[in-house]
């Protein structure tokens, strides 16, 4: 069985936690995430053009029923990894699955290439959440949310082979 084939260890509701490649079957579950999750959710078709690249990693956390708890989205583009989406069903927050699904991207990815990512800045959660990765911010992109104009914090993290992550997210 192979590390992303692994049931991992259980969450604290008592539910195992799975991490797994994300597949064309997810999208109605991940869709049913993105729309309650962002004020302007992804298309089906923008989740279909990134699960088609082969450079790309796509993960899925499944609980022990094989419900889609949370996913994640990156993309590689020459040397840098582009954390483009990571969300969690609602329901599901605060029980570590972005932190879980974030240490299996750099288990994943490997340590040569630096990561980056966009966040709102009003998403101080998600900000906290990926400073306890090691991400850091640098910068700006000004207007980048066109639903209401919100700027990006730009942030980069320059992975290590063994990531430090708190446990918390």
């Amino acid at each position: 069985m192979s590390e992303m084939e692994r049931t991992t260890e259980a969450q604290p509701d008592g539910g195992d936690l799975r991490i797994r490649p994300l597949s064309y079957s997810d999208l109605p579950a991940v869709i049913s995430i993105e729309r309650r999750s962002f004020p302007t959710p992804w298309s089906l078709a923008m989740f279909v053009l990134e699960l088609s690249k082969p450079s790309g990693i796509c993960l899925a956390a499944t609980d022990a029923r094989g419900r889609l708890a949370g996913y994640l989205v990156c993309s590689r583009y020459d040397t840098v990894w582009h954390l483009m989406n990571v969300a969690v069903d609602p329901e599901r927050r605060r029980q570590g699955i972005a932190t879980r699904l974030i240490n299996h991207l750099f288990e994943e990815g490997g340590g040569a290439s630096p990561y980056t990512l966009e966040v709102r800045v009003s998403n101080r959660e998600a900000i906290l959440m990926y400073e306890q990765f090691g991400f850091r911010s640098a910068g700006r992109r000004r207007g980048y949310y066109h639903d209401n104009g919100e700027d990006a914090v730009i942030m980069w993290y320059e992975h290590e082979l063994t990531p430090s992550a708190a446990s918390a997210s």
